[in-house]
């Protein structure tokens, strides 16, 4: 398997990094890391053999964290912060017009993947709808707003 990352990279985490139950000390579901935050590579490894697990000394925070490739990028990679994350539930804030008509201000959804556009600084979002079962829309960070519990 090749690596992207090597050990003494310094590297930023792009999604919240919560305890599955394996971080000594710490509940089940607790926020271990906030996206964005930035570390460095201090052990590399594999989970199920197909993996790759990074080891990330994140000094602020005083914690080493296991991530996956796929959530992390490099620490001089332009990094645009975004409001929601995936799997968080939001809510529209103004009608949605779309061609076959519109998707009502209040409609609820769940953020599939976050879209940032590091070269005009804005984020955006495939978000599934409850109204729109089997579609996914893209619609601007602006659109929307969260779903309080």
């Amino acid at each position: 398997m090749q690596t992207r990352f090597s050990i003494g990279d310094a590297v930023r985490v792009i999604r919240n990094v919560r305890d599955d139950g394996t971080y000594p000390g710490a509940q089940m579901g607790e926020l271990l890391i906030r996206r964005g935050s930035s570390g460095h590579v201090v052990d590399i490894g594999t989970f199920l053999i197909d993996q790759i697990i990074y080891s990330v000394h994140f000094l602020d925070a005083g914690r080493i964290v296991g991530c996956r490739e796929e959530e992390l990028i490099a620490a001089d990679e332009p990094w645009v912060p975004s409001r929601f994350e995936f799997r968080e539930k939001v809510q529209t804030i103004v009608d949605v017009p779309l061609a076959d008509g519109s998707l009502p201000s209040g409609s609820r959804g769940e953020i599939i993947k976050v879209l940032r556009d590091a070269e005009q600084g804005k984020v955006a979002y495939h978000v599934h709808f409850e109204a729109l079962p089997g579609r996914l829309l893209q619609v601007p960070e602006r659109l929307l707003d969260a779903v309080l519990p």
